[in-house]
């Protein structure tokens, strides 16, 4: 299945941002262009039907990683950049590009999004699920049912990230206005 011109725009512009994070010499810039690069990210996990991994890239990485990235930015002197753009290290660019076309090359294999053929719609797994979950969690939602009790750890230890993330970065903001 071909993709989208909403999904070639949104990779365009992700791969556009994370270019701009990685090239750009001006930090702030760069910070900036990260925190567009995650916020393209969760819109094109939002796209592809995932959001819960839409909303945590959103939070955690357009969110909390910008926000701990300019406060460290506010704290440090930065040096006066005299050009734009970090020199270019072409063996880092090429392994970068065989790594890109290694990953692609695998993209055609996948089944389209909402295949109802597709192994983990049509899978064993999925059907047992499918199948047992409220009977075996009381939960109405499958999908509430595999994050609450199937996958509860995982979730749990996600739970955990996030909750960190967000102490350390309420630490690091009640620090900045005290001071």
């Amino acid at each position: 299945m071909p993709i989208t011109l909403v999904e070639a725009a949104l990779l365009t512009f992700v791969l556009g941002c994370a270019l701009g994070a990685a090239l750009l010499e001006d930090t702030l810039a760069a910070v900036m262009a990260f925190a567009a690069y995650s916020l393209g990210v969760s819109v094109l996990w939002l796209v592809l039907q995932a959001p819960d991994v839409g909303l945590t890239e959103a939070a955690v990485g357009a969110g909390i990683m910008t926000v701990l990235f300019l406060l460290a930015l506010s704290n440090t002197v930065s040096p006066d950049a005299d050009r734009l753009f970090e020199p270019i290290r072409w063996r880092t660019v090429a392994l970068v590009g065989g790594f890109v076309l290694l990953i692609g090359a695998t993209v055609p294999a996948l089944p389209a999004i909402g295949d109802p053929n597709s192994p983990v719609v049509a899978g064993e797994v999925s059907q047992y699920y499918l199948a047992n979950a409220y009977a075996e969690t009381e939960v109405r939602n499958a999908v509430t049912a595999v994050l609450a009790a199937y996958r509860g750890f995982d979730t749990l230890g996600e739970g955990v990230v996030v909750f960190s993330a967000v102490v350390v970065t309420l630490s690091v903001l009640r620090r900045e206005v005290v001071a």
